[in-house]
Parts: C-alpha cells; sequence; structure tokens
C-alpha cells in the first residue's frame, strides 16, 4: 500500500511539474506550414470553385482537407519530439496540450456537420465559428504555451465576430477570408513560437 501511495505521490508530482513548465511542442516550421497551407488552399478554391456558394461540400471537403493536413503535420512533430527527447514531463506536456485543444477540435467537427446535415442554409456561419472555435483552443492551450500566444487565440476570436458581422451568405465563402485570416494568424503565431521558445532554445 505504500509503495502504491508513492508511486500515485510520484505521478502527481510529475503531473504538477509538467503543468508549471511550457510546452515546447509546437514549433513555428509548422504553424508556417499550416500559414502556407491556408493561403495555399485559398489560391486552389479562387482557381477551382468559382462558385462556392453553389458547391458547399466541395468547400467544407476543401478547407477540412487542409485543416487535417497541418493537424497531421502538427501531430507528427509532436510524437517525434517525444520519442526524440524520451521525457516523461514533455509527454505528460504533449498530453496536456492535446486535451486541452481537443474540445475545440471536436465541436468544430460536430458544428460542421450538423449545419451541413440539417442547417444548410446556415452553412456559411462555418467559417468564422472555425475560427472561434480555433481561438478558444489556442487560449485554452495558453496555459502551457508562452505567454504572447494569448494574442493569436485573441486574435482568431475577434475575427471570427467581425467575419460574423460583416459578411452574411455567399460571400462568407470568399476564398481570402479564410486565406488570409488563418494565413497571417499563423505566420504571427509561427513569430510568437520563434522568438520566445526557439531562438533561445535552439538546443532543446
Amino acid at each position: 500500500m505504500e509503495l502504491r501511495d508513492a508511486i500515485s505521490q510520484i505521478s502527481e508530482i510529475h503531473a504538477q511539474m509538467a503543468a508549471s513548465q511550457v510546452f515546447r511542442g509546437y514549433r513555428s516550421a509548422t504553424a508556417l506550414f499550416s500559414a502556407a497551407m491556408a493561403v495555399g488552399t485559398a489560391i486552389v478554391q479562387s482557381q477551382f470553385l468559382a462558385h462556392p456558394a453553389r458547391h458547399v461540400g466541395l468547400y467544407l471537403l476543401l478547407w477540412i482537407a487542409a485543416a487535417a493536413l497541418s493537424l497531421i503535420v502538427i501531430a507528427l512533430e509532436m510524437v517525434l519530439r517525444c520519442h526524440r527527447l524520451n521525457s516523461e514531463i514533455q509527454t505528460r506536456l504533449t498530453l496536456l496540450a492535446v486535451e486541452s485543444f481537443l474540445p475545440s477540435l471536436i465541436a468544430g467537427a460536430a458544428l460542421t456537420y450538423l449545419l451541413f446535415r440539417f442547417e444548410a442554409a446556415a452553412v456559411w456561419l462555418l467559417p468564422p465559428m472555425w475560427m472561434i472555435l480555433f481561438s478558444l483552443g489556442i487560449l485554452a492551450s495558453s496555459r502551457i504555451l508562452p505567454r504572447a500566444t494569448i494574442y493569436s487565440g485573441s486574435y482568431y476570436l475577434l475575427a471570427g465576430i467581425f467575419s460574423m458581422v460583416s459578411f452574411h451568405g455567399a460571400p462568407m465563402f470568399n476564398p481570402w477570408i479564410m486565406g488570409l485570416v488563418f494565413g497571417m494568424g499563423q505566420l504571427a503565431t509561427a513569430g510568437i513560437l520563434y522568438y520566445t521558445l526557439e531562438r533561445k532554445h535552439e538546443a532543446i
């Protein structure tokens, strides 16, 4: 029983240590990749999907595919980093990061399906809602990220609210609304990650 209690206490200490440290699993390179994906997807949409409001399914498929690819690259970077460092603290930090962001991803997926399936007239609300949910994921993760990432989360929140108020219906499907919001946002996030983490810890 004493051994079990001791192991439990050690586990709690490790969890507290992880929660008090800064997560370094998000890197500027992957943030830049997602920025490039946003701009690239906007270019593809502008060239091959001239009337997205008439083909909402294709619009959603295009942007969901871009988001999925970005998430896969980020996840691979996190897994490889954990494997390379072989640190229990880093593993716990990675799990905390995933747990913090996962509810926003699940909510986004659920809202996308529900609006597309049952409220087609309101599907134009999805892009600003994606921005807002993305901001909530960043803000929820900010406790283990550099403090400056709060600005990134606030940017996406304001962009989502502004887009929802300013655009209604078909204009919301303009490729450069998503492309510029996420392109500039991820570019700024890459800068924050580099200057707060990687520039001073290039050997980490």
